[in-house]
């Protein structure tokens, strides 16, 4: 059971990293869209991509798009970030809001941007990894601790 502890701590802290990465991640987005700057909001989420391919004049909705994506990345930030605080005490509704909410933000993430080969290992991909391993970890535990304990 003490093993099992360590498990839900390790992932309560790699969605706390992974929380404040995406709160920053949406604060930066939203703050780029609001000084009008939807050419900079791509560039800085499409990191593999030369900025100049993306430069140009958007129309106003393609910057209410971005600007929504920047909410989400913040939103669901606050929402993992949180979690990861009631991960650590074992709370088996916090570990699946955060692997619902995080893991299926990362899964789009994935399939869009990281097979599209738009982004950088870092931070974009090593944060996939790292939610993904949060996930794992937290599950693994959550379900050692339900088989143990139904004994």
């Amino acid at each position: 059971m003490k093993d099992l502890k360590i498990l839900f701590r390790a992932s309560a802290i790699l969605w706390i990293i992974w929380g404040i990465v995406h709160i920053l991640a949406g604060v930066i987005t939203v703050n780029h869209i609001l000084s009008g700057d939807i050419s900079g909001s791509i560039s800085g989420i499409a990191d593999a991509v030369d900025p100049s391919t993306v430069q140009m004049d958007y129309p106003e909705a393609a910057g209410a798009i971005i600007g929504q994506h920047g909410f989400n990345l913040l939103w669901i930030g606050i929402v993992t970030f949180i979690s990861a605080f009631f991960i650590w005490k074992k709370n088996k509704n916090a570990v699946f809001l955060a692997a619902i909410t995080g893991g299926l933000a990362d899964l789009g993430y994935f399939l869009f941007l990281d097979l599209g080969g738009f982004v950088n290992f870092i931070p974009g991909t090593l944060m996939t990894i790292v939610s993904s391993a949060a996930i794992i970890l937290s599950f693994y535990a959550y379900f050692t601790e339900k088989k143990t304990s139904a004994k």
